[in-house]
């Protein structure tokens, strides 16, 4: 498994990184982080957009789902076949975002990797924008991070006009995973270095940029306002 990491993904990150240091970044690791971090998302653009679509489709049938969840509430088997028809008829994966989570992480933890081999890059500067030190802890940046994974979080939750308690469960957990999201992302960077809270910024704001680019586009939160009327007069 280890020998997999390193071939797929440490070495033609390290090599990635090594050139975009050299030729691209004025030799600063943390614009050059920031370039690779828009490397894989520009390589993975395919697999996160499709993910980010799926979640903005997911808001858009999110009231016919909760009038699914309404109907069969006493009928689990009529319930998970309904809801699974529904998601047939959209073309749409529930599990998208869970996927996108799996893909994050191991390009993550070969970036630390990448910091703590930074010395094998030759003449490194780990000072990015000669003030925060990559190498060590950085309060700010995780704050950042954790800050627009929030924004990040409440773009993938539907604009709904009912009150919390008229919510289903799921819709309710939802919300509160906005919430959580954000103390996760500083439980899980306040012990990396700051390259890692870096490059989890970069990240999440290409990922709001994204989402924000294809709600709009699928008109996402005036098509949840429309299904909401419709579903109330009935």
């Amino acid at each position: 498994m280890g020998n997999l990491f390193n071939t797929y993904i440490y070495n033609p990150l390290f090599h990635v990184l090594v050139f975009i240091y050299q030729n691209l970044s004025f030799h600063d690791l943390g614009i050059a982080i920031i370039l690779l971090t828009i490397f894989v998302r520009l390589v993975l653009l395919p697999l996160f957009y499709k993910g980010a679509k799926d979640q903005a489709i997911m808001q858009k049938i999110a009231p016919k789902l909760r009038e699914i969840q309404l109907k069969h509430k006493n009928d689990k088997e009529k319930l998970v076949q309904a809801t699974m028809e529904l998601y047939k008829e959209h073309k749409v994966s529930p599990f998208s975002s869970f996927l996108l989570i799996l893909i994050q992480f191991p390009i993550l933890i070969a970036l630390i990797k990448l910091v703590r081999s930074i010395n094998m890059i030759p003449n490194v500067n780990p000072i990015f924008l000669g003030i925060v030190d990559l190498t060590q802890k950085n309060f700010i940046l995780v704050i950042l991070a954790a800050v627009i994974q929030y924004f990040s979080s409440k773009l993938l939750i539907p604009k709904s006009n009912k009150s919390f308690k008229n919510l289903s469960p799921q819709e309710k957990m939802s919300r509160q995973m906005v919430l959580f999201s954000p103390l996760l992302t500083i439980l899980v960077l306040w012990f990396w270095p700051a390259a890692a809270a870096l490059y989890w910024l970069t990240f999440s704001v290409f990922s709001v940029i994204q989402q924000i680019i294809i709600n709009k586009r699928l008109n996402i939160n005036e098509e949840i306002k429309e299904e909401e009327k419709h579903l109330d007069k009935h």
